[in-house]
Protein backbone atom coordinates (compact mmCIF):
# COMPACT_ATOMS: atom_id res chain seq x y z
CA UNK A 1 0.00 0.00 0.00
CA UNK A 2 1.27 3.49 -0.91
CA UNK A 3 0.76 6.75 0.97
CA UNK A 4 2.21 10.25 0.97
CA UNK A 5 3.75 12.07 3.93
CA UNK A 6 4.47 15.75 4.52
CA UNK A 7 6.46 17.41 7.30
CA UNK A 8 5.61 20.95 8.48
CA UNK A 9 7.66 22.93 10.98
CA UNK A 10 11.19 22.67 12.40
CA UNK A 11 10.46 20.02 15.03
CA UNK A 12 8.65 17.88 12.45
CA UNK A 13 11.60 18.20 10.05
CA UNK A 14 13.99 17.06 12.78
CA UNK A 15 11.86 13.98 13.40
CA UNK A 16 11.77 13.11 9.72
CA UNK A 17 14.53 10.41 9.71
CA UNK A 18 13.07 8.72 12.80
CA UNK A 19 9.52 8.81 11.48
CA UNK A 20 10.41 7.53 8.01
CA UNK A 21 12.51 4.68 9.40
CA UNK A 22 9.72 3.61 11.76
CA UNK A 23 7.08 3.82 9.04
CA UNK A 24 9.22 1.82 6.65
CA UNK A 25 9.24 -0.93 9.22
CA UNK A 26 5.45 -1.32 9.11
CA UNK A 27 5.52 -2.15 5.39
CA UNK A 28 3.97 0.95 3.85
CA UNK A 29 5.57 2.55 0.80
CA UNK A 30 5.92 6.28 1.49
CA UNK A 31 6.24 9.23 -0.87
CA UNK A 32 7.60 12.37 0.81
CA UNK A 33 5.90 15.42 -0.73
CA UNK A 34 6.14 19.19 -0.47
CA UNK A 35 3.37 21.76 -0.61
CA UNK A 36 1.42 19.84 -3.26
CA UNK A 37 0.13 16.58 -1.78
CA UNK A 38 -0.93 13.90 -4.27
CA UNK A 39 -4.36 12.31 -4.14
CA UNK A 40 -4.92 9.33 -1.91
CA UNK A 41 -4.01 8.40 1.65
CA UNK A 42 -1.55 10.65 3.42
CA UNK A 43 0.03 11.74 6.69
CA UNK A 44 0.71 15.31 7.76
CA UNK A 45 3.36 15.61 10.51
CA UNK A 46 3.36 19.02 12.25
CA UNK A 47 4.49 20.89 15.36
CA UNK A 48 1.40 22.96 16.10
CA UNK A 49 -2.02 23.63 14.65
CA UNK A 50 -1.79 27.08 13.12
CA UNK A 51 -3.23 28.66 9.98
CA UNK A 52 -0.65 27.03 7.70
CA UNK A 53 -1.37 23.58 9.17
CA UNK A 54 -5.13 23.95 8.70
CA UNK A 55 -4.60 25.30 5.17
CA UNK A 56 -2.41 22.28 4.36
CA UNK A 57 -5.20 19.94 5.46
CA UNK A 58 -7.80 21.86 3.45
CA UNK A 59 -5.59 21.95 0.36
CA UNK A 60 -4.97 18.21 0.58
CA UNK A 61 -8.71 17.62 0.76
CA UNK A 62 -9.37 19.51 -2.48
CA UNK A 63 -9.48 16.01 -3.94
CA UNK A 64 -12.42 14.30 -2.22
CA UNK A 65 -10.76 10.86 -2.42
CA UNK A 66 -7.82 12.08 -0.31
CA UNK A 67 -7.77 11.19 3.39
CA UNK A 68 -5.39 12.92 5.77
CA UNK A 69 -4.07 11.60 9.08
CA UNK A 70 -2.76 14.52 11.15
CA UNK A 71 0.18 13.58 13.41
CA UNK A 72 1.45 16.05 16.03
CA UNK A 73 5.10 15.70 17.08
CA UNK A 74 4.14 16.17 20.77
CA UNK A 75 0.93 16.18 22.80
CA UNK A 76 1.18 19.96 23.01
CA UNK A 77 0.42 20.09 19.30
CA UNK A 78 -3.12 18.82 19.93
CA UNK A 79 -3.80 20.91 23.03
CA UNK A 80 -6.63 23.44 23.46
CA UNK A 81 -9.06 21.73 21.09
CA UNK A 82 -6.59 21.59 18.19
CA UNK A 83 -7.71 18.07 17.26
CA UNK A 84 -11.25 19.31 16.64
CA UNK A 85 -10.04 22.13 14.42
CA UNK A 86 -8.10 19.58 12.36
CA UNK A 87 -11.19 17.42 11.91
CA UNK A 88 -13.24 20.47 10.95
CA UNK A 89 -10.61 21.35 8.33
CA UNK A 90 -10.96 17.89 6.82
CA UNK A 91 -8.53 15.56 8.60
CA UNK A 92 -9.87 12.05 9.13
CA UNK A 93 -8.07 11.56 12.44
CA UNK A 94 -5.37 13.09 14.65
CA UNK A 95 -2.80 11.48 16.94
CA UNK A 96 0.53 12.20 18.67
CA UNK A 97 3.91 10.71 17.72
CA UNK A 98 5.99 11.13 20.87
CA UNK A 99 4.77 9.23 23.91
CA UNK A 100 2.77 6.73 21.87
CA UNK A 101 3.41 3.03 22.53
CA UNK A 102 3.86 2.40 18.79
CA UNK A 103 2.90 5.42 16.68
CA UNK A 104 4.03 3.81 13.42
CA UNK A 105 1.75 0.80 13.99
CA UNK A 106 -1.16 3.10 14.86
CA UNK A 107 -0.64 5.07 11.66
CA UNK A 108 -0.39 1.90 9.59
CA UNK A 109 -3.56 0.44 11.14
CA UNK A 110 -5.58 3.53 10.29
CA UNK A 111 -4.28 3.79 6.74
CA UNK A 112 -4.85 0.09 6.08
CA UNK A 113 -8.45 0.35 7.29
CA UNK A 114 -9.08 3.46 5.17
CA UNK A 115 -7.51 1.77 2.16
CA UNK A 116 -9.75 -1.28 2.66
CA UNK A 117 -12.84 0.92 2.93
CA UNK A 118 -11.98 2.87 -0.24
CA UNK A 119 -11.30 -0.39 -2.08
CA UNK A 120 -14.77 -1.64 -1.14
CA UNK A 121 -16.29 1.67 -2.28
CA UNK A 122 -14.77 1.11 -5.72
CA UNK A 123 -16.12 -2.46 -5.88
CA UNK A 124 -19.12 -3.41 -8.07
CA UNK A 125 -21.16 -4.19 -4.94
CA UNK A 126 -21.13 -0.51 -3.99
CA UNK A 127 -20.92 1.03 -7.46
CA UNK A 128 -24.13 -0.57 -8.65
CA UNK A 129 -26.07 0.60 -5.60
CA UNK A 130 -24.74 3.92 -4.30
CA UNK A 131 -23.44 6.43 -6.85
CA UNK A 132 -21.72 9.71 -6.09
CA UNK A 133 -18.60 11.30 -4.63
CA UNK A 134 -19.91 14.66 -3.38
CA UNK A 135 -18.04 16.08 -0.35
CA UNK A 136 -21.24 15.80 1.70
CA UNK A 137 -21.84 12.18 0.62
CA UNK A 138 -18.42 10.47 0.49
CA UNK A 139 -17.75 10.64 4.29
CA UNK A 140 -21.21 9.16 4.90
CA UNK A 141 -20.56 6.40 2.38
CA UNK A 142 -17.21 5.61 4.02
CA UNK A 143 -18.87 5.31 7.42
CA UNK A 144 -21.57 3.06 5.99
CA UNK A 145 -19.04 0.75 4.35
CA UNK A 146 -16.89 0.58 7.47
CA UNK A 147 -19.72 -0.21 9.87
CA UNK A 148 -21.21 -2.74 7.42
CA UNK A 149 -18.03 -4.64 6.56
CA UNK A 150 -16.01 -4.39 9.77
CA UNK A 151 -18.62 -4.47 12.56
CA UNK A 152 -21.85 -6.27 13.43
CA UNK A 153 -23.48 -3.12 14.82
CA UNK A 154 -27.16 -2.35 14.42
CA UNK A 155 -27.71 0.71 12.23
CA UNK A 156 -30.29 3.50 12.37
CA UNK A 157 -30.67 5.35 9.06
CA UNK A 158 -32.16 8.84 9.15
CA UNK A 159 -33.02 10.93 6.12
CA UNK A 160 -35.73 12.50 4.05
CA UNK A 161 -37.94 10.36 1.85
CA UNK A 162 -36.15 9.30 -1.32
CA UNK A 163 -32.56 9.64 -0.04
CA UNK A 164 -31.79 5.94 -0.59
CA UNK A 165 -32.29 4.38 2.85
CA UNK A 166 -33.50 1.06 1.45
CA UNK A 167 -30.54 0.81 -0.94
CA UNK A 168 -28.22 1.51 1.99
CA UNK A 169 -29.89 -1.24 4.02
CA UNK A 170 -29.38 -3.69 1.16
CA UNK A 171 -25.73 -2.67 0.91
CA UNK A 172 -25.18 -3.15 4.65
CA UNK A 173 -26.60 -6.65 4.32
CA UNK A 174 -24.51 -7.42 1.25
CA UNK A 175 -21.26 -6.26 2.88
CA UNK A 176 -21.91 -8.15 6.12
CA UNK A 177 -19.07 -10.64 6.52
CA UNK A 178 -20.77 -13.15 8.81
CA UNK A 179 -20.14 -16.71 7.66
CA UNK A 180 -23.23 -18.45 6.28
CA UNK A 181 -25.15 -15.18 6.26
CA UNK A 182 -28.79 -15.71 5.43
CA UNK A 183 -31.48 -13.45 3.95
CA UNK A 184 -32.43 -9.80 4.23
CA UNK A 185 -35.97 -9.54 5.62
CA UNK A 186 -37.75 -6.21 5.08
CA UNK A 187 -40.76 -5.09 7.09
CA UNK A 188 -42.49 -1.80 6.26
CA UNK A 189 -43.71 -0.52 9.62
CA UNK A 190 -46.33 1.70 7.97
CA UNK A 191 -48.20 -1.39 6.75
CA UNK A 192 -48.26 -3.30 10.03
CA UNK A 193 -51.86 -3.75 11.23
CA UNK A 194 -51.93 -3.40 15.04
CA UNK A 195 -54.22 -6.41 15.48
CA UNK A 196 -51.81 -8.65 13.55
CA UNK A 197 -48.53 -7.05 14.58
CA UNK A 198 -47.67 -9.85 16.99
CA UNK A 199 -47.93 -12.42 14.22
CA UNK A 200 -45.98 -10.20 11.79
CA UNK A 201 -43.02 -9.90 14.14
CA UNK A 202 -43.14 -12.98 16.38
CA UNK A 203 -45.08 -15.51 14.30
CA UNK A 204 -47.91 -17.62 15.73
CA UNK A 205 -48.92 -21.16 16.60
CA UNK A 206 -51.73 -22.99 14.87
CA UNK A 207 -55.08 -22.11 16.43
CA UNK A 208 -53.66 -19.27 18.54
CA UNK A 209 -56.37 -16.93 17.22
CA UNK A 210 -59.30 -16.99 14.83
CA UNK A 211 -58.03 -17.66 11.32
CA UNK A 212 -54.68 -19.11 12.42
CA UNK A 213 -55.15 -22.36 10.52
CA UNK A 214 -51.42 -23.04 10.37
CA UNK A 215 -48.33 -22.06 12.30
CA UNK A 216 -46.37 -19.18 10.83
CA UNK A 217 -42.89 -17.72 11.23
CA UNK A 218 -42.63 -14.00 11.92
CA UNK A 219 -39.97 -11.52 10.89
CA UNK A 220 -37.66 -12.38 13.80
CA UNK A 221 -37.56 -16.04 12.83
CA UNK A 222 -37.18 -15.33 9.11
CA UNK A 223 -34.28 -12.96 9.77
CA UNK A 224 -32.38 -15.46 11.92
CA UNK A 225 -28.80 -15.55 10.60
CA UNK A 226 -29.46 -12.59 8.31
CA UNK A 227 -30.55 -8.96 8.47
CA UNK A 228 -33.87 -7.49 9.62
CA UNK A 229 -34.69 -4.14 7.99
CA UNK A 230 -37.45 -2.18 9.73
CA UNK A 231 -38.38 0.54 7.27
CA UNK A 232 -40.10 3.65 8.67
CA UNK A 233 -39.53 2.47 12.24
CA UNK A 234 -40.77 5.87 13.44
CA UNK A 235 -44.31 4.78 12.55
CA UNK A 236 -44.38 1.89 15.04
CA UNK A 237 -47.12 2.31 17.69
CA UNK A 238 -45.86 2.85 21.24
CA UNK A 239 -47.43 -0.39 22.48
CA UNK A 240 -45.63 -2.40 19.81
CA UNK A 241 -42.32 -0.69 20.61
CA UNK A 242 -42.68 -2.01 24.17
CA UNK A 243 -43.22 -5.54 22.88
CA UNK A 244 -40.07 -5.37 20.75
CA UNK A 245 -37.72 -4.28 23.53
CA UNK A 246 -36.70 -7.76 24.69
CA UNK A 247 -36.11 -9.27 21.28
CA UNK A 248 -34.08 -6.26 20.08
CA UNK A 249 -31.82 -6.42 23.13
CA UNK A 250 -31.71 -10.12 24.00
CA UNK A 251 -32.72 -11.74 20.70
CA UNK A 252 -35.40 -13.80 22.50
CA UNK A 253 -39.07 -13.98 21.52
CA UNK A 254 -42.23 -16.08 21.84
CA UNK A 255 -44.62 -16.93 19.07
CA UNK A 256 -48.21 -15.81 19.62
CA UNK A 257 -49.91 -18.67 21.45
CA UNK A 258 -46.64 -20.35 22.49
CA UNK A 259 -45.00 -20.74 25.92
CA UNK A 260 -41.40 -21.45 24.90
CA UNK A 261 -38.83 -18.73 24.24
CA UNK A 262 -36.99 -18.97 20.93
CA UNK A 263 -33.55 -17.63 20.08
CA UNK A 264 -32.80 -15.56 16.99
CA UNK A 265 -29.65 -13.85 15.73
CA UNK A 266 -30.01 -11.05 13.22
CA UNK A 267 -28.44 -7.74 12.33
CA UNK A 268 -30.93 -4.93 12.82
CA UNK A 269 -31.17 -2.02 10.37
CA UNK A 270 -33.86 0.60 10.99
CA UNK A 271 -34.79 3.59 8.83
CA UNK A 272 -37.08 6.57 9.19
CA UNK A 273 -37.71 10.00 7.70
CA UNK A 274 -38.81 11.28 11.10
CA UNK A 275 -36.65 13.05 13.69
CA UNK A 276 -36.79 10.32 16.33
CA UNK A 277 -35.01 12.39 18.98
CA UNK A 278 -37.80 14.99 18.73
CA UNK A 279 -40.43 12.26 18.89
CA UNK A 280 -38.79 10.92 22.05
CA UNK A 281 -38.92 14.38 23.63
CA UNK A 282 -42.58 14.79 22.63
CA UNK A 283 -43.54 11.31 23.85
CA UNK A 284 -44.22 9.86 20.41
CA UNK A 285 -41.39 7.33 20.55
CA UNK A 286 -40.15 5.31 23.52
CA UNK A 287 -36.80 6.49 24.87
CA UNK A 288 -35.68 2.97 25.85
CA UNK A 289 -36.53 1.55 22.43
CA UNK A 290 -34.80 4.49 20.71
CA UNK A 291 -31.55 3.83 22.53
CA UNK A 292 -31.73 0.10 21.84
CA UNK A 293 -31.84 0.65 18.07
CA UNK A 294 -29.26 3.46 18.26
CA UNK A 295 -26.10 1.36 18.19
CA UNK A 296 -24.84 3.38 15.21
CA UNK A 297 -26.65 6.21 13.45
CA UNK A 298 -26.19 7.55 9.94
CA UNK A 299 -27.92 10.59 8.47
CA UNK A 300 -28.24 10.46 4.66
CA UNK A 301 -27.94 13.91 3.05
CA UNK A 302 -30.75 15.13 0.76
CA UNK A 303 -29.94 15.57 -2.92
CA UNK A 304 -29.89 19.38 -2.59
CA UNK A 305 -26.80 18.98 -0.36
CA UNK A 306 -24.95 16.88 -2.94
CA UNK A 307 -25.52 18.69 -6.26
CA UNK A 308 -22.22 17.32 -7.63
CA UNK A 309 -23.86 13.88 -7.72
CA UNK A 310 -26.91 14.85 -9.80
CA UNK A 311 -25.30 14.22 -13.20
CA UNK A 312 -23.47 11.01 -12.16
CA UNK A 313 -26.75 9.70 -10.73
CA UNK A 314 -28.61 10.67 -13.91
CA UNK A 315 -26.06 8.81 -16.06
CA UNK A 316 -26.31 5.81 -13.73
CA UNK A 317 -30.08 5.71 -14.11
CA UNK A 318 -29.74 6.06 -17.89
CA UNK A 319 -27.44 3.02 -17.98
CA UNK A 320 -29.84 1.09 -15.74
CA UNK A 321 -32.97 1.97 -17.70
CA UNK A 322 -31.41 1.72 -21.17
CA UNK A 323 -28.65 -0.89 -20.91
CA UNK A 324 -28.86 -1.49 -24.65
CA UNK A 325 -27.15 1.83 -25.53
CA UNK A 326 -24.87 4.52 -24.09
CA UNK A 327 -27.03 7.63 -23.94
CA UNK A 328 -25.61 11.10 -23.31
CA UNK A 329 -27.23 14.30 -22.05
CA UNK A 330 -26.86 17.41 -24.16
CA UNK A 331 -25.65 20.61 -22.37
CA UNK A 332 -29.13 22.11 -22.01
CA UNK A 333 -30.50 18.97 -20.37
CA UNK A 334 -27.51 18.84 -18.03
CA UNK A 335 -28.14 22.44 -17.04
CA UNK A 336 -31.82 21.70 -16.49
CA UNK A 337 -31.06 18.72 -14.24
CA UNK A 338 -28.57 20.72 -12.19
CA UNK A 339 -30.86 23.69 -11.65
CA UNK A 340 -34.06 21.74 -10.97
CA UNK A 341 -35.28 21.16 -7.41
CA UNK A 342 -35.83 17.60 -6.14
CA UNK A 343 -38.10 17.55 -3.08
CA UNK A 344 -38.35 13.78 -3.59
CA UNK A 345 -34.55 13.51 -3.67
CA UNK A 346 -32.86 10.62 -5.51
CA UNK A 347 -36.14 8.78 -6.02
CA UNK A 348 -37.58 11.81 -7.82
CA UNK A 349 -34.49 12.13 -10.03
CA UNK A 350 -34.75 8.46 -11.00
CA UNK A 351 -38.43 8.80 -11.87
CA UNK A 352 -37.68 11.90 -13.95
CA UNK A 353 -34.94 10.08 -15.89
CA UNK A 354 -37.40 7.22 -16.39
CA UNK A 355 -39.95 9.55 -17.96
CA UNK A 356 -37.29 11.13 -20.17
CA UNK A 357 -36.08 7.69 -21.33
CA UNK A 358 -39.59 6.69 -22.36
CA UNK A 359 -39.83 9.73 -24.68
CA UNK A 360 -36.34 9.47 -26.19
CA UNK A 361 -35.88 7.85 -29.60
CA UNK A 362 -32.74 7.08 -31.54
CA UNK A 363 -29.18 6.67 -30.31
CA UNK A 364 -28.27 10.36 -30.19
CA UNK A 365 -28.03 12.52 -27.07
CA UNK A 366 -31.05 13.27 -24.92
CA UNK A 367 -32.33 16.77 -25.71
CA UNK A 368 -34.77 19.21 -24.12
CA UNK A 369 -37.62 17.86 -26.26
CA UNK A 370 -37.34 14.55 -24.37
CA UNK A 371 -38.31 16.28 -21.13
CA UNK A 372 -42.06 15.79 -20.59
CA UNK A 373 -44.07 19.06 -20.78
CA UNK A 374 -45.15 18.84 -17.13
CA UNK A 375 -41.51 18.62 -16.05
CA UNK A 376 -40.26 21.59 -18.04
CA UNK A 377 -39.40 24.87 -16.28
CA UNK A 378 -42.10 27.50 -16.39
CA UNK A 379 -39.65 30.30 -17.27
CA UNK A 380 -37.06 30.52 -20.03
CA UNK A 381 -34.45 28.86 -17.92
CA UNK A 382 -34.27 26.60 -14.89
CA UNK A 383 -33.36 29.48 -12.58
CA UNK A 384 -30.53 31.57 -11.17
CA UNK A 385 -27.62 29.56 -9.79
CA UNK A 386 -27.03 32.34 -7.27
CA UNK A 387 -29.86 31.07 -5.10
CA UNK A 388 -30.46 30.97 -1.35
CA UNK A 389 -27.87 28.23 -0.76
CA UNK A 390 -25.24 30.33 -2.54
CA UNK A 391 -26.04 33.32 -0.33
CA UNK A 392 -26.02 31.14 2.77
CA UNK A 393 -22.54 29.81 1.96
CA UNK A 394 -21.20 33.36 1.60
CA UNK A 395 -22.97 34.44 4.78
CA UNK A 396 -21.32 31.59 6.70
CA UNK A 397 -17.90 32.53 5.31
CA UNK A 398 -18.42 36.16 6.36
CA UNK A 399 -19.53 35.14 9.84
CA UNK A 400 -16.32 33.10 10.22
CA UNK A 401 -14.22 36.15 9.36
CA UNK A 402 -13.41 35.47 5.69
CA UNK A 403 -12.72 38.53 3.53
CA UNK A 404 -13.71 39.25 -0.04
CA UNK A 405 -10.34 38.08 -1.43
CA UNK A 406 -10.48 34.78 0.43
CA UNK A 407 -14.10 34.12 -0.58
CA UNK A 408 -13.33 34.85 -4.24
CA UNK A 409 -10.25 32.64 -4.23
CA UNK A 410 -12.11 29.79 -2.54
CA UNK A 411 -14.99 30.05 -5.02
CA UNK A 412 -12.56 29.92 -7.96
CA UNK A 413 -10.59 27.02 -6.47
CA UNK A 414 -13.80 25.09 -5.82
CA UNK A 415 -15.05 25.69 -9.38
CA UNK A 416 -11.72 24.46 -10.79
CA UNK A 417 -11.75 21.37 -8.56
CA UNK A 418 -15.34 20.46 -9.49
CA UNK A 419 -14.86 20.91 -13.24
CA UNK A 420 -11.56 19.00 -13.27
CA UNK A 421 -13.25 16.15 -11.39
CA UNK A 422 -16.19 16.11 -13.82
CA UNK A 423 -13.82 16.18 -16.81
CA UNK A 424 -11.57 13.52 -15.25
CA UNK A 425 -8.55 15.83 -15.14
CA UNK A 426 -8.72 16.92 -18.79
CA UNK A 427 -7.36 20.51 -18.73
CA UNK A 428 -8.60 21.44 -22.20
CA UNK A 429 -12.22 20.50 -21.52
CA UNK A 430 -12.10 22.03 -18.05
CA UNK A 431 -10.68 25.32 -19.36
CA UNK A 432 -13.36 25.46 -22.07
CA UNK A 433 -16.14 25.06 -19.49
CA UNK A 434 -14.57 27.65 -17.20
CA UNK A 435 -14.21 30.16 -20.02
CA UNK A 436 -10.42 30.49 -19.71
CA UNK A 437 -7.44 29.38 -21.77
CA UNK A 438 -5.54 26.18 -21.05
CA UNK A 439 -2.52 28.30 -20.10
CA UNK A 440 -4.52 30.42 -17.65
CA UNK A 441 -5.87 27.31 -15.97
CA UNK A 442 -2.39 25.79 -15.71
CA UNK A 443 -1.04 29.02 -14.17
CA UNK A 444 -3.92 29.14 -11.69
CA UNK A 445 -3.25 25.58 -10.57
CA UNK A 446 0.49 26.28 -10.30
CA UNK A 447 -0.17 29.34 -8.11
CA UNK A 448 -2.41 27.25 -5.90
CA UNK A 449 0.24 24.55 -5.54
CA UNK A 450 2.97 26.98 -4.44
Amino acid sequence: MKAWIRFMGRDAAQLRPTVLEALQGVGIEWVVCGAQAPAGLGVLVFNEVDTSTLDAVRDSRMNTMTRVLAVATTSQGLAAGACWRLLQAGASDALVWEGSRDAAAEIAARLERWHAVDRIIESPAVQRRLVGRAPSWLPVLRQLVEVAAFTDASVLLLGESGTGKEEVARLIHELDRRPNRRDLVTLDCTTVVPELSGSEFFGHERGSFTGAANARDGAFALADGGTLFLDEVGDLPLALQAQLLRVVQERLYKRVGANAWQQTDFRLVCATNRELSEQVTQGGFRRDFFHRILSWMCRLPPLRERPEDILPLAQHFLRTLRPDMELELDPHVREYLLMREYPGNIRELRQLIGRICKRHVGSGPITVGDIPPDDRPSSEGPGDWRDVSFAQAIQRALSLGAGLKEIGRSASDTAIRLVLAEEQGNLQRAARRLGVTDRALQLRRAQHDE
